[in-house]
């Protein structure tokens, strides 16, 4: 469980730098809080942290359960490709929105593999 709570701290810290990335890109277009519109790569920014909120919302009990039930080594390791996943698409995203898909997929693909092997692997546990 040492390795999921590692990947755990660094795709939290990953949430935490596309949060100071957003601040820092209000500060440099000028954009007034508590505005959540103005300069487009503003926007862009704010958006990867507002996604990336939405998505660790699944991918943290996904990982937990699934490292319980399934196994911890393949659960970090998923949790790998949903953070290599969160930064593709956080580039791709701010330079060009519509280059985001491989990102999204990853980490889409990642959480989906976790949720589904975590609530498998309870059932039969229950079972």
């Amino acid at each position: 469980m040492e390795l999921v709570a590692i990947v755990v701290s660094l795709a939290l810290a990953e949430y935490v730098l596309f949060g100071i990335r957003a601040g820092q890109a209000r500060g440099r277009y000028e954009v007034a809080a508590p505005a959540t519109h103005g300069h487009p790569i503003f926007e862009r920014h704010l958006r990867v942290q507002e996604n990336t909120i939405e998505q660790l919302v699944i991918f943290l009990p996904a990982i937990f359960l699934f490292a319980r039930y399934v196994s911890p080594v393949f659960a970090a390791l998923l949790g790998l490709v949903f953070i290599v996943g969160r930064g593709l698409y956080a580039r791709a995203y701010v330079n060009d929105p519509a280059g985001r898909g491989p990102g999204f997929l990853l980490t889409i693909g990642s959480n989906l593999i976790l949720l589904l092997g975590g609530l498998v692997g309870a059932l039969v546990a229950w079972l």
